[in-house]
């Protein structure tokens, strides 16, 4: 799979997705890296530490959060995706589910569009990706945690995103898959979705697991947002076990050394 101008080997390692907030209210880092130097010393430290990707968002999606103007988002993330593409030679995200802000953020540099909704929040999403060209990152969302059959209703929902950016004539190459592990679900639910999730391959595309931080681990370890890498470690090599092409996090060094040793385990049982 190729984003921006690097190939990824998709289907034999897992990368190092690292998260930028330029945002004053993000669940974990909130406010840390909204000023432009501050974000561009974070992306660098980020790239040295193991990331092959940068995910820039400019609005909090943790439960509650106060949803912000197109016009806002796009003052937070455009500069610093420019920033960063002139800076440093890596592919770059931009984590939003609004089209105006894609494109806005496609302009400025990014390779990729991280869409927690998975193309059905705003319609014009699919082929703006399409007519672009870019990759993108399509997760399970919904709006209220109800199911009639978990796993299956998750899969389901998630070929459905499928099918709008197929429809839309977004390439096959160009596509990931989030089983959105805290969004449109309970926290039985989202341990659930990580114990199985290798069910995600059944839909053909590469995967991404993005569980850094998130209340669910926060919830089973009785501890607050800064305190979860231990528990997110956990899902980053299990995600490695199950063959995920990228796993999303805040602390790059811990997890891509957690990734090394993992592979380099499964690796010795494949001589």
């Amino acid at each position: 799979m190729r984003i921006g101008n690097k190939d990824f080997d998709v289907k034999n390692k897992t990368y190092i997705m690292g998260i930028l907030n330029v945002t004053p209210d993000s669940f974990s880092d909130g406010g840390k890296w909204k000023d432009q130097d501050a974000a561009l010393r974070h992306a660098e430290e980020m790239i040295a530490d193991g990331a092959a990707v940068i995910d820039i968002g400019g609005e909090s999606t943790r439960p509650g959060h106060r949803q912000i103007s197109d016009e806002e988002e796009i003052d937070r993330v455009a500069p610093v995706i420019r920033a960063v593409k002139a800076h440093f030679d890596v592919p770059v995200s931009v984590d939003t589910y609004k089209a105006k802000v894609a494109k806005a953020a496609i302009q400025a540099g990014a390779d990729l569009v991280n869409d927690i909704w998975g193309l059905k929040y705003d319609p014009q999403m699919a082929g703006l990706i399409a007519g672009a060209g870019v990759a993108c990152c399509l997760m399970h969302n919904k709006d209220k945690a109800e199911y009639e059959n978990f796993y299956p209703d998750i899969l389901q929902e998630t070929a459905e995103c499928v099918r709008i950016a197929r429809e839309a004539g977004i390439a096959r190459d160009k596509i990931i898959l989030d089983p959105g592990v805290g969004f449109g679900k309970d926290c039985a639910m989202n341990l659930e979705t990580v114990h199985y999730m290798e069910r995600f391959h059944t839909l053909g595309y590469p995967l991404l697991l993005g569980t850094s931080r998130k209340s669910f681990i926060g919830l089973t370890l009785d501890l607050p947002a800064d305190q979860r890498e231990e528990g997110t470690m956990v899902t980053t090599v299990m995600a490695v076990m199950k063959k995920y092409a990228f796993v999303r996090v805040h602390d790059v060094k811990a997890n891509a050394r957690a990734v090394r040793m993992t592979e380099a385990i499964l690796a010795a049982g494949e001589e």
